[in-house]
């Protein structure tokens, strides 16, 4: 079984430069003047006992202007780890050479699928590069997580591809560790989160399918920062690009619907050591917000479709299923009016106006223009187009030939 191990990294200018207004927003992108977290991440690799996988890291760039410096930089981190196994390097440079063969086969309406802005356009090219390197499955981790089971890819491979109690597992999702070695979300109870019961709920999950039994269940949750993936389904079902947050959730949702069930591994962890968040509660709130508006949306306009299945806000409670029921509104009015007073208490004025707008954007502009469940069908079969046209041998070859100058043994 050929596997891939791929991890997206997130860098931004220089920390005297900043963020400048057209900078896609990431939660914790790594300033070019300093380290980071990826080559702790690629080190770990040593503690595991299975290293017959490919590892690829994706270049990524807050803007255009400073992707080579970003290729440059974890080009230089790679070469000065010791990891053991074959390393791939994708960037913009990459991506533009995959483009050029589109558009010379004919195929230009494809390009705008594979993309190096935003978390979904991401992930996507997270399961498009194991594609195209011929691999059954694709590992999902994150820059700012490190492996601590020697056995974590031997879990990885053990069920994904096979047939449990007459159903076919192609998508494994495993769980974070937080710094002190619990899966349960520690954050300090305010007011306004009585209403916002997000971390709550989502303990309550965590609960219900890590800390039981049996070892492999069917999840309404999933880590985009710990899945894995098999060709069955990376070759059929995307990332929606229309969402900017929680796009792991949300392609667990498409790939339900699609007929492809994530079942959790209560054995498959992963430590998650992120650096500390820079933006304020209420942009979370309403990045939140826009997320599950939408979801809730592609699910409310499901209407029959050969090979698909309808789903219901309830298959995935108690979270994310919480926030994908009539009631949401309500719980973002009563929420951010509890977070503007706290905001106010404190003689925060603009953050207090800030999350009251909240109220008013969820009843606007987070409301989706168009049907996100009719746009997921033509994405998904625009998807399985390019992943079909990019199984021929030729077209392959040629892409594969990409990454060759990029190889690096250890």
């Amino acid at each position: 079984m050929k596997l891939t191990l791929v991890i997206p990294s997130y860098w931004a200018r220089e920390s005297e430069v900043g963020w400048k207004e057209g900078d896609t927003i990431y939660d914790h992108p790594t300033p070019l003047d300093n380290e980071g977290t990826l080559l702790r991440a690629i080190q770990s690799i040593e503690k595991l006992g299975d290293k017959d996988f490919q590892l690829v890291i994706i270049a990524v760039a807050t803007a255009e202007d400073i992707e080579p410096q970003v290729e440059k930089k974890i080009a230089n981190i790679i070469k000065s780890s010791n990891q053991g196994v074959e390393v791939l390097l994708f960037g913009r440079s990459h991506l533009t050479q995959i483009h050029n063969l589109l558009v010379s086969g004919g195929k230009r309406e494809y390009t705008d699928l594979l993309q190096l802005r935003g978390y979904s356009d991401i992930r996507n090219l997270c399961m498009f590069v194991p594609h195209i390197l011929g691999s059954e499955v694709a590992v999902l981790i994150d820059d700012d997580e490190v492996f601590e089971d020697p056995e974590f890819m031997l879990k990885a491979k053990e069920f994904i591809g096979r047939s449990i109690g007459g159903r076919t597992v192609n998508a494994v999702a495993g769980y974070y560790l937080q710094p002190d070695g619990d899966y349960h979300v520690k954050k300090p109870f305010r007011p306004w989160m009585k209403y916002w019961d997000q971390y709550d709920r989502m303990n309550e999950v965590f609960d219900k399918v890590i800390g039981t039994e049996p070892r492999l269940k069917e999840t309404p949750f999933v880590f985009g920062g710990n899945m894995v993936v098999h060709r069955n389904l990376f070759t059929t079902v995307p990332f929606d690009p229309g969402v900017t947050r929680g796009e792991d959730i949300d392609f667990l949702i498409n790939a339900k619907m699609f007929g492809f069930p994530f079942f959790l591994d209560n054995q498959l962890s992963i430590k998650h050591l992120p650096p500390p968040k820079t933006h304020p509660v209420w942009r979370s709130l309403r990045e939140d917000l826009y997320r599950f508006i939408y979801e809730r949306a592609k699910i409310n306009n499901q209407k029959e479709v050969k090979g698909m299945t309808r789903v219901y806000p309830d298959e995935f409670d108690p979270y994310p299923g919480c926030f994908l029921k009539p009631d949401l509104e309500t719980k973002i009015e009563k929420s951010s009016k509890l977070l503007s007073e706290e905001y106010l208490a404190q003689g925060d004025r603009e953050a207090s106006e800030e999350v009251l707008k909240n109220i008013v954007l969820a009843k606007t502009d987070a409301v989706p223009k168009f049907d996100p469940f009719q746009k997921l069908c033509v994405l998904q079969r625009r998807w399985q187009e390019l992943m079909l046209f990019t199984s021929q041998e030729e077209i392959r070859s040629r892409v594969k030939g990409i990454f060759c100058k990029e190889v690096q043994r250890k």
